[in-house]
């Protein structure tokens, strides 16, 4: 009876095969134990006489070389999804030195297993691997030509179509796999989606019913000021969090033309004013066309930046300032001296918006001021529309 993590090797026998172990082991283990499998089959008899022959040169007896072509085309193997470049540069090296010799070793197999790596795990410079590649096997075979070589131009042209199948079979396990992990980031993206919809909206919208409700028991005064504020600003939330679903959620909409941007700013100056926080504005300049991906961010900036010093500084003076110029847009916001200072937050938000900022080549730090207060400062890139 197979086991978890084990499989008998074959119906009626009691011999129990370690899969899961095996499974478990890094690739390069792995791998290398598969090159040197291949290497030690490389000189077998019944195994090199039917190893790969192109240019049908002389035979030669094994020697020294013979043994570090095979070494090369089978123990570099190791590294093949790491390095499946590097690896086909030694397997083709392995390779011409065996045909130009006029060796025979089953050696050559690796060949085509680092051609198939290639495909499958080269990310960068695929291009130019397939043209280096192909003007390396015509080189191969000029020098095979010239050095007696009885093989004609179909055989040379057969012989590369059987190796570029290799290297086609592992893009289209590349693309399948790419494929497959598409839809499974779609799927995880609409079930967070979907849990934060269930979750944070509800509790959203029971703060914004109850705030109105109280707002209307509390009749006119600032009570109730406080409470609009707080609906809403519960109704923004929402709004921004539908946005954001959309964002996870490819069948949700998440129009761009309703995510804040810089012209909002002072919508969010004056909902924080009303919360109680002195907060200022000072804008110099004219904004510039940014894209709606910049403008999000360097509208977050400011967000983040009032969230931090309504919970850690509340009361305290907040200057917020916009420099717009033809490049760029300079955001600087200075708040007085916190009561428990943002190091007593997680430091996610401030971090996160570090990341998106650099995302579009900008730059943002934040940090005590020279006046024991707490000071932001980003710079956001213009460019494109993204």
């Amino acid at each position: 009876m197979a086991q978890r993590g084990w499989r008998v090797a074959r119906p009626g026998s009691r011999r129990i095969v370690p899969l899961g172990w095996w499974r478990s082991r890094p690739v390069v283990i792995r791998d290398g134990l598969g090159g040197l499998v291949l290497l030690a089959l490389a000189f077998v008899p019944p195994l090199a006489a039917a190893g790969t022959r192109l240019g049908e040169l002389p035979r030669r007896p094994a020697d020294v070389l013979a043994v570090l072509a095979a070494v090369a085309m089978t123990l570099p193997l190791a590294v093949r999804r790491r390095w499946p470049s590097a690896v086909l540069v030694a397997a083709g090296t392995g390779f011409a030195v065996q045909e130009l010799r006029g060796y025979q070793s089953f050696a050559g197999a690796g060949l085509i297993v680092a051609l198939y790596s290639a495909g499958l795990y080269q990310r960068r410079f695929r291009g130019p691997l397939v043209v280096a590649t192909v003007v390396a096997y015509v080189g191969l075979c000029s020098a095979l030509r010239a050095a007696g070589s009885t093989a004609r131009l179909p055989d040379y042209l057969i012989f590369v179509v059987l190796l570029g199948l290799a290297a086609v079979g592992g893009a289209i396990v590349r693309k399948r796999r790419s494929e497959d992990s598409e839809q499974a980031r779609a799927a995880e993206r609409a079930r967070i989606a979907r849990e934060l919809h269930d979750v944070v909206t509800h509790h959203v919208t029971a703060i914004v019913v109850q705030a109105n409700a109280a707002r209307f028991v509390a009749g006119p005064g600032p009570a109730a000021d406080t409470l609009k504020v707080i609906g809403d600003t519960g109704r923004q939330a929402l709004t921004e969090l539908r946005d954001l679903l959309g964002v996870l959620d490819p069948t949700r909409p998440a129009p761009r033309d309703r995510l804040p941007g810089l012209g909002q700013v002072g919508e969010l100056v004056a909902s924080t004013r009303a919360a109680g926080q002195p907060v200022t504005l000072a804008e110099a300049g004219t904004p510039p066309e940014m894209g709606a991906g910049r403008e999000l961010a360097a509208y977050r900036v400011v967000q983040e930046s009032l969230t931090n010093a309504l919970k850690y500084a509340a009361g305290q003076p907040t200057a917020v300032e916009l420099t717009y110029r033809p490049d760029a847009v300079t955001i600087t916001v200075h708040t007085g001296r916190a009561s428990t200072g943002p190091g007593g937050g997680s430091g996610r938000g401030l971090a996160g918006l570090r990341e998106r900022v650099e995302l579009f080549g900008g730059e943002l730090t934040a940090g005590p001021g020279a006046d024991g207060g707490f000071l932001v400062h980003a710079r956001v890139p213009v460019g494109g529309t993204a």
